[in-house]
């Protein structure tokens, strides 16, 4: 399965609005065809991701749209922003990010972004 395919079928596919793969060094293996995300905004949240606390006050850009930090921990970091929000899971090479909107649950779009980030860490990426 390609990186687009996993984005097609197993992000977006679960009723994310939007979705990307991206590797630790920000460049984007694969993302959802109107989300305008950059690799810079990209670098910015896995640069943070150990510092998580100095989101709290700023927040984080994804496809041009402001997020508030709302919590995270090594692996997993959430935003909100209006009545949808994102999800972002880190594995060993990669970050994966589901954007969603109502009336998707932030649990509906943790469970599947969650769901590939296990299986992607079991099979070493």
């Amino acid at each position: 399965m390609s990186w687009q395919d996993y984005v097609n079928t197993q992000l977006v596919g679960k009723n994310l609005k939007e979705a990307a793969i991206a590797g630790h060094d920000g460049n984007l293996w694969a993302k959802s065809a109107n989300f305008n995300v950059t690799s810079g905004e990209i670098q910015t949240i896995l640069q943070n991701y150990d510092t998580q606390h100095n989101l709290a006050s700023t927040g984080f850009s994804l496809g041009g749209q402001r997020y508030f930090y709302l919590s995270g921990d090594e692996e997993v970091m959430r935003g909100k922003q209006g009545k949808g929000g994102v999800h972002l899971v880190k594995t060993n090479q990669a970050l994966l990010v589901g954007v969603y909107e109502a009336p998707m649950e932030p649990s509906a779009a943790a469970t599947a972004t969650e769901k590939l980030g296990d299986y992607l860490k079991g099979v070493g990426y």
